[in-house]
This record gives C-alpha cells, sequence and structure tokens, in this order.
C-alpha cells in the first residue's frame, strides 16, 4: 500500500492561518546583501537606521508667513516692523527678533532667534518695510522645533520593514546611500498533471497551458522572493519524485494541483514517501480547501545536501487557478515574507458595503473575486460574475476578495462586509 500522509487534518481557516504563522515566526533570512538605496526597494531592511543629528536640524517655520513673538498679537490688528527676511537654505544670521518686529520667512527656513511662533502670509498685509497682522497665533504654531521628529542617533527604521518610498526616503535623510538587506528566498514552483502543458506548446483538445506556474511566480516575486521554475511534473511517482526533491533545495516549495482525493493526484503520496510531515491538509475555506502545509524535517533520507540544516516547508495548493493565487495570498505569502527577513503580519481586512445580495452555502469561509468601487469615502464591492476557481478571466477582472463567514448564506444589498485586497 502506498505511504498515506500520517496525521492527516482539515483546520478552520482562522485555525491554518494561526499555524502557518506560528511556523512562521521560526525562520529565519537567508543572508544579507549590501545594495544602493535604489537597488533595495521592495526588499527587507537587515540594519538599523539611526539619525546622524537632530531631526529637524533648528526650529523649522512649516507656513510662508513672519516669524513674530506671539505676545505682541494681543491686540488685532497689529503693525510690526519687517526687520529681514529668511529663506529655505538660508542661515539667520545676525537676525533676533524683538518686541514689535517681524522677519518674513518661508517654508522650511530655520527661525530666528527671539521669534517663538510663525503667522501665516494670508492673515497679514504688507505695506513697506511694515506688516500688519490680523489674526493670532500661538507660541510654538507653525513651527517644528529642533530635534522634535528626531534626535541625534534615534532608531528611525528597523531590520524587518519592507523597503518602499517611505524608508528610501528615510535612508537619504540621513545620508545612507547604500543599505543592508535580507536576500531574497528562493521559491520552487512545481506545476503537476498530464493535462498541463506551457505555455509555449500548442494545448492539445484536452489539455491546458500551464498558468498557475507563472501567477505564482508574479505572486512570489511581489511578495519578495525569486521564483525558481521547475518543469510541469506528469502523473507519474518517479518523474513526481524528482520534480519535488529538486523543489525541495529552495528555501520553500510551492506544488500547484495533484493535491485533491482523485486516482491520479499523487503529491501528498510521494510527499509521505519522501517521509514529509504534514501540519495539515486542508483547511474549510472555499477556494482552495484541499491546501496542504507540510515540511521535510533536517536528516530526512531523501535531502542529501548536506548544507541544509533545517527543515524545508512546502504547500500544495490546489490545482485549479483562482484557487492557487488565493491559498497562495492566504498561507503561502507569510512563509515567504518570513523567509525574506520580515516579522509574521496578521492578515487585515477592510469593509466596504455589498452593492449587490450575495447568496451561498453555509460551511466554508470563502474568499470570493470581486471589485470594489466608488470615490473618496464612498465605496462599495460586489461579487464578479465567475464560474468557479478555474474561471482565470473572473480574477483578472477582480481587484478584492469578499470574504464571507461560514455560516452566513444570504448578504443584503447594503449590508457591511469584509473584504481583502489584492
Amino acid at each position: 500500500m502506498a505511504a498515506q500522509p500520517e496525521q492527516a487534518s482539515i483546520l478552520s481557516f482562522e485555525e491554518a492561518r494561526a499555524v502557518v504563522e506560528d511556523h512562521a515566526s521560526h525562520l529565519q533570512p537567508r543572508g544579507r546583501e549590501l545594495l544602493a538605496v535604489l537597488d533595495a526597494q521592495g526588499r527587507v531592511l537587515a540594519e538599523p537606521i539611526h539619525a546622524d543629528r537632530d531631526f529637524p536640524p533648528f526650529p523649522r517655520a512649516t507656513r510662508d508667513g513672519y516669524a513674530i513673538r506671539a505676545s505682541d498679537l494681543e491686540n488685532l490688528p497689529t503693525d510690526l516692523q519687517i526687520v529681514g527676511e529668511i529663506k529655505a537654505g538660508g542661515t539667520p544670521t545676525g537676525l533676533a527678533v524683538q518686541s514689535g518686529q517681524g522677519v518674513s520667512i518661508m517654508t522650511g527656513a530655520p527661525v530666528p532667534d527671539g521669534a517663538d511662533a510663525v503667522v501665516m502670509l494670508e492673515h497679514t498685509k504688507h505695506a513697506g518695510d511694515h506688516v500688519q497682522v490680523t489674526r493670532r497665533v500661538a507660541a510654538n504654531e507653525n513651527i517644528v522645533a529642533a530635534g522634535a521628529e528626531a534626535k541625534r542617533g534615534d532608531k528611525l527604521l528597523s531590520p524587518g520593514v519592507r523597503i518602499g518610498y517611505a524608508e528610501i526616503a528615510v535612508a537619504a535623510s540621513v545620508g545612507r546611500p547604500r543599505l543592508v538587506a535580507y536576500a531574497k528566498p528562493r521559491v520552487a514552483v512545481l506545476s503537476t498533471g498530464d493535462e498541463i502543458v506551457d505555455i509555449d506548446v500548442p494545448p492539445g483538445p484536452n489539455q491546458i497551458r500551464n498558468s498557475n506556474t507563472y501567477s505564482l511566480a508574479a505572486q512570489i516575486q511581489d511578495a519578495g522572493g525569486d521564483p525558481v521554475l521547475l518543469p510541469i511534473a506528469p502523473d507519474e511517482p518517479a518523474r513526481l519524485r524528482e520534480l519535488l526533491l529538486e523543489g525541495l533545495e529552495a528555501d520553500l516549495l510551492l506544488i500547484a494541483g495533484g493535491v485533491s482525493m482523485g486516482k491520479y493526484d499523487l503529491v501528498e503520496q510521494v510527499l509521505a514517501e519522501l517521509k514529509a510531515e504534514f501540519v495539515f491538509t486542508g483547511a474549510q475555506i472555499q477556494p482552495g480547501k484541499p491546501v496542504v502545509f507540510g515540511r521535510m524535517p533536517c536528516g530526512a533520507d531523501t535531502l542529501v545536501r548536506e548544507t541544509d540544516s533545517v527543515a524545508k516547508y512546502f504547500f500544495g495548493l490546489p490545482g485549479n487557478p483562482v484557487s492557487t493565487m488565493v491559498t497562495f495570498e492566504l498561507f503561502a505569502k507569510p512563509m515567504l515574507e518570513a523567509l525574506a527577513g520580515m516579522p509574521p503580519r496578521k492578515l487585515v481586512f477592510t469593509h466596504a458595503k455589498l452593492k449587490s445580495e450575495i447568496r451561498t452555502r453555509i460551511g466554508l469561509k470563502r474568499f470570493l473575486p470581486a471589485v470594489l468601487s466608488g470615490e473618496f469615502e464612498r465605496c462599495e464591492v460586489e461579487l464578479v460574475r465567475w464560474q468557479g476557481s478555474g474561471d482565470i478571466a473572473s480574477i483578472a477582472r477582480s481587484n478584492c476578495y469578499v470574504v464571507i463567514p461560514p455560516d452566513r448564506e444570504r448578504i443584503e444589498t447594503g449590508e457591511w462586509v469584509p473584504v481583502l485586497l489584492r
């Protein structure tokens, strides 16, 4: 009798997600690289970034206007003598604001001694060497004090943050042309099934092109990994075994197809023969219920690479394309992010009003392709028309998933529903 997974379990979505997050929390990234700051875009920071001076390094005006003493504005309107001008990048050398005086100042310029507020330009009338102020300001209004944003030596960025435009701005502001980032994890992708042909091969009457490998590769890249594309595995145990072993040389293995209950769904059987440990073999979701999560323990007979000192994790993702995409986002992505150096993140849903009624069956938590639309603060969501988890075009027409609890079979128009963005 062929080997089968031991202690196989089908979990609720919340249980399965929590298990994945727990395993992800124990993973370590595979190395570090020194990169030019723009080349680090999308990578995960592997070093702390500290302020190299106070931010701002001087009291900074936040408005165009006049640097004044707030106590001079007890009676309005008030006329003040203009005694100078300071532009952004200028130096207020020799300037000191006395009572009854003001200095013309631009946004970003250093506030001169003696001034404790900036009155906005639109609240003044300029005439010759005087200015008439028509509105009061409080002490410290429209001024950012020196060191208010950060003190020299303060940590501005911590390791584990994904580097985007804001993080690049912080690095540039402290004079860092290069950053240390974690190496990208290598994620092997293996699509299975005799019915699959590659995208440059004309399919037979009963064959389909291999979209799963390429959609997964794109999702891997978006999540910060390097995809390793393996040949299509046929429904034949020996060749499947060879390709699984090749995939397990990567940091993470994703298998698309072959994890359902059919006669030729061989993935779990072959993995069991390779002494894999199965964490779970299904989740109570639609699409994607047959998803498999497990690991090949270090020291297993089949892993002969002496450099392997940690367990290698794998996911068996259902072969229907929408199921493959959904289960990657829900389960594989946090493992990839952990290998890339990010701490595990909780899955966050937003909410929107339902545009049209939904009727479904109870029992599974559903992640259904939908379109989030609207303008400004008003948004609504509606399911796209789809023919099940093999309908690739439906996912391309969507921009989110409506999340339906397992105990709801009808949701009325206008109800607020959870939404998972994609």
